[in-house]
């Protein structure tokens, strides 16, 4: 049996399919760099990161956008050996009546790239999904966004428009095909067809707790639409001993010896909170059709905490990173654009400074997520530069109101390098130090992070490896989507920040760092 969730922390989204041996989950990444997240898999219990499609400012520049703005919910889809991925970068969502959502198309031969340039496709709504035709044709869906409305009603429906199956461009106008059920908010959408039926798979309800799928078929593709005899494929709302809660926004694939699946986004909270600092992720369940409806094989609606699949998982406790190789982008992401970075003879990553940890342009951090509820991050910096707005260090964050930063900076008081801590929450700041930040000298300080559930501590050493724990209790809770303000989609990160607030001249060398799973 395969635990669920299959991608642990900050993995949203998900849309799947199976291309010969292989299972393909593409999930959003919004803000973070590069955009959309591939993860493929050969037995739905073990998964290994795809370098990203949209790895360069050519293909996404996500400067200025907002928190929890830029990429959301790609496509991945496949059709007569081109894969293509549709996606949406979003320039504005959280504030008036507007929503500005561009979506785009890029293909490739292969999984692994090189991917097209990305070809605009339309701006009415977001959550756009491909759909291949079995006469040719190519559909795109997604939802729209009437300003004019109010609250869940700005969900107006799902648009079906029909694309030139050569160049992807629009044919025609949009027509809306589905306007969703009494849940509301429908958004999400993906098209299959099976025996003659039209297939349309949604979400609705939101992105928190009363989150669902919902299926809808047709003898046309362009409806009239009816509903499931359940309504909702997926859903969690009302069950509160479930392992996992949140559920919705799923994608169905068929794999090679005629099992359906369905993937969907989940999140799991800390106990005694509806707070999931893991973000959400991506967990599976096997569908099963009956009298031409799909249905959890399980029975009901609420998912399993587990499944079988065709491997077990192998665990993994300690992440070691030296930098001598590029394996490590495979688990780190950027804000935004790329990271501004040098890898030294020595193995070391060397961080250049860019600006604050509030801007939305160019910070200069480099994140993993944080998949576990209990955790160990450690890393090793030297920042060879005296000036207090000149720092480095390890970060711990959610957004940019929403954070916890341990940095080394120079400090004219003491005239040497201090630790100090710097609290963002809900925009405000604090240095919960204050006047008591700690000396640390020259050269090399050693950095730790120690989260167990809802509490975190930083630690430090210096070349003795003598740690010492630094007397400040993190709430590990406020790094979630439940406590952003107005609401957030993403999940905690821990990585390496350095930021040059004087000159844009310094940087800070970075020896490791370790992520370690703990019990």
């Amino acid at each position: 049996m395969i635990k669920n969730p299959v991608l642990t922390g900050f993995h949203p989204d998900p849309s799947m399919i199976f291309v010969e041996d292989s299972f393909y989950i593409a999930n959003s990444t919004f803000e973070y760099f590069p955009g959309v997240a591939i993860s493929s898999s050969k037995d739905l219990a073990n998964w290994n990161s795809i370098e990203s499609p949209l790895n360069s400012k050519d293909k996404l520049d996500m400067k200025g956008n907002p928190k929890s703005g830029g990429i959301w919910a790609p496509c991945l889809s496949y059709y007569e050996g081109i894969f293509y991925l549709v996606f949406t970068d979003v320039k504005n969502w959280a504030f008036g009546p507007f929503k500005d959502a561009l979506n785009y198309v890029v293909r490739s031969a292969s999984i692994d790239g090189p991917w097209s340039e990305p070809v605009f496709l339309n701006c009415s709504g977001f959550d756009p999904s491909l759909f291949h035709d079995d006469n040719g044709k190519k559909y795109l869906v997604n939802m729209e966004w009437d300003y004019r409305k109010q609250g869940s009603e700005q969900f107006s429906g799902i648009l079906l428009t029909e694309l030139d199956s050569q160049s992807l461009e629009p044919i025609g106008e949009a027509v809306k095909i589905f306007e969703g059920s009494k849940k509301g908010m429908v958004e999400g959408p993906h098209l299959y067809k099976r025996d003659g039926y039209y297939y349309l798979i949604t979400a609705e309800g939101g992105t928190s707790y009363e989150h669902a799928v919902t299926v809808a078929r047709s003898k046309e593709i362009t409806g009239p639409y009816e509903l499931h005899p359940y309504t909702h494929l997926v859903c969690t709302q009302g069950d509160e001993m479930s392992y996992i809660q949140k559920a919705g926004h799923g994608s169905l694939c068929k794999s090679s010896d005629g099992r359906w699946w369905i993937a969907f986004l989940c999140g799991r909270p800390l106990e005694n909170t509806k707070r999931c600092p893991l973000g959400r992720e991506t967990a599976i369940a096997e569908v099963i059709w009956k009298e031409g409806w799909p249905y959890l094989k399980d029975g009901g609606i609420v998912p399993s905490a587990s499944f079988e699949g065709y491997g077990e998982k192998i665990t993994q406790k300690v992440y070691s990173y030296n930098f001598k190789n590029d394996n490590f982008k495979k688990d780190f992401l950027s804000l935004r654009v790329p990271a501004q970075y040098d890898i030294l003879q020595n193995g070391s990553l060397r961080l250049y400074g860019k600006e604050s940890l509030q801007s939305v342009h160019e910070q200069n951090i480099l994140m993993r997520r944080q998949t576990d509820f209990n955790f160990e991050a450690e890393t090793c910096v030297s920042l060879p530069f005296n000036h207090f707005q000149q720092m480095a260090g390890l970060l711990y964050r959610y957004d940019e109101e929403n954070q916890y930063y341990l940095r080394i900076a120079y400090n004219e008081k003491f005239n040497e390098h201090t630790l100090g801590i710097l609290c963002f929450e809900k925009g405000g700041f604090t240095m919960p130090l204050g006047m008591k930040e700690i000396p640390v000298g020259e050269g090399k300080v050693y950095l730790r992070l120690t989260v167990r559930g809802s509490c975190g501590e930083f630690s430090y050493a210096k070349e003795d490896l003598n740690w010492i724990a630094i007397p400040y209790t993190i709430d590990v809770s406020i790094l979630s989507d439940e406590y952003a303000s107005p609401m957030g989609f993403t999940g905690a990160f821990v990585g390496l920040a350095c930021q040059d607030l004087k000159s844009r001249k310094c940087y800070a060398d970075f020896e490791y760092f370790k992520y370690e799973v703990l019990d």
